[in-house]
């Protein structure tokens, strides 16, 4: 199993080094958060090890760009004890804290219990969409041409975006994106949906009324199909772009 580690302290760098190496991981070592993400993407690990206060990005920056693509666990380690601090971290998509100083035994059971999940299916971190580059990890949107065109995405399409480019090729079903996005008091809103999914596939599908990207199942949801097939649900017989 690969983690990588990112710290500023050279001294925990070091320890921690050594410790996982001894207990059988490969280790991965990063001194500011710039680094960390390059890392990510270039290394792929199986779980992190995040101090929160690095430069370049902090250690909540870092778990922002990692979630736009990756699901795999996220564990802090901060000498930030305030609740606040916490919670923005959780908030931002961390799997767990641990305080500075901690027990050794400690960090390793929280180690083991991250990896007991199921992991999920990363997702690249560059995607395309007809003639859209969509980066994940700097959540930017990019049209071919000379130069190169921005497209702007609000952050809720953002948000509906990585849910369905994370769960590439599967079915996210209208309550899940909805309990997701919105919370659960909008489970049953649907049109919240339609008109988001209208936007996105007005910004990045090559004929938004035939989408081949951003697929609707009728009844059921919605699916990335990261090929751009034929824009046709399994079961449909013509496109719902509703």
């Amino acid at each position: 199993m690969k983690i990588l580690v990112a710290d500023d302290d050279p001294q925990i760098l070091r320890a921690l080094r050594i410790t996982l190496r001894a207990h059988g991981y490969e280790v991965l070592t990063a001194t500011d958060g710039t680094d960390a993400l390059r890392q990510a993407v270039e290394q792929r690990p199986d779980l992190y090890l995040l101090d929160l206060g690095m430069p370049r990005l902090d250690g909540v920056e870092v778990i922002q760009g990692l979630r736009g693509w990756t699901s795999a666990p996220v564990l802090v380690l901060s000498g930030r004890t305030d609740s606040r601090d916490k919670v923005e971290a959780l908030d931002a998509g961390a799997d767990d804290y641990v305080t500075k100083p901690f027990e050794v035994d400690e960090l390793l059971a929280r180690i083991r219990a991250l990896t007991r999940r199921v992991p999920g299916q990363d997702a690249e971190p560059l995607v395309r969409v007809g003639d859209v580059v969509v980066d994940l990890v700097a959540t930017t949107a990019t049209r071919d041409g000379d130069p190169p065109q921005p497209v702007r995405l609000t952050p809720t399409e953002w948000r509906i975006l990585e849910v369905l480019v994370r769960a590439s090729g599967r079915l996210v079903t209208r309550k899940s994106l909805l309990l997701d996005i919105w919370g659960s008091e909008h489970v049953t809103d649907t049109g919240y949906l339609r008109l988001y999914l209208s936007q996105l596939r007005k910004k990045l599908e090559p004929d938004p009324a035939a989408p081949r990207f951003l697929l609707t199942e009728p009844g059921m949801g919605y699916r990335f199909d990261p090929s751009g097939g034929t824009g046709v649900a399994p079961g449909a017989d013509t496109p719902d772009p509703h």
